[in-house]
């Protein structure tokens, strides 16, 4: 009759790493960090990106003015505004005014256009004199530090 060999019951180091184990897989990990230190920004690559973004918020602000200035004279805001300045100033003089000779769309969509050529001019332009002082005082204090952290 040949018997089951018995078996071995573990040692009470191997419990104690067994169990040691166990806790480790059971407690949550701990994120790691990262400590970066920003210490220089590419000129270059700021003064792309402000073009562009200063493009967008031009295209923006040009599409908005147009489309309020669509929404009044389809309110009929002009002719109200006309109409009221006769009856303020009254005369001849008042037959011939007409608000859109000064506020027309043309007019105020062109003077939109100019202000927002200007304004990309003026964007790029401090953004990356922006770049140049951050990489200058970075030099002198060394950056700004930021602690990245994984989340469990």
């Amino acid at each position: 009759m040949v018997t089951a060999p018995a078996e071995e019951k573990p040692s009470r180091a191997e419990r104690k790493a067994q169990r040691a184990a166990a806790a480790a897989a059971a407690a949550p990990k701990a994120g790691r960090r990262a400590r970066l230190r920003l210490t220089r920004v590419d000129p270059w690559s700021v003064m792309k990106t402000a073009f562009l973004l200063s493009i967008a918020l031009a295209i923006v602000s040009v599409v908005a003015v147009l489309m309020v200035w669509t929404v009044l004279g389809a309110a009929d805001v002009w002719s109200s505004i006309n109409q009221t300045v006769q009856d303020v100033v009254g005369g001849q003089d008042a037959n011939s005014f007409d608000i859109e000779d000064y506020l027309g769309t043309r007019r105020v969509v062109g003077f939109t256009m100019i202000v927002a050529a200007v304004d990309v001019l003026l964007l790029t332009a401090i953004a990356t004199l922006g770049a140049f002082l951050y990489n200058m005082s970075a030099s002198l204090l060394g950056g700004v530090e930021v602690t990245l952290a994984e989340d469990n």
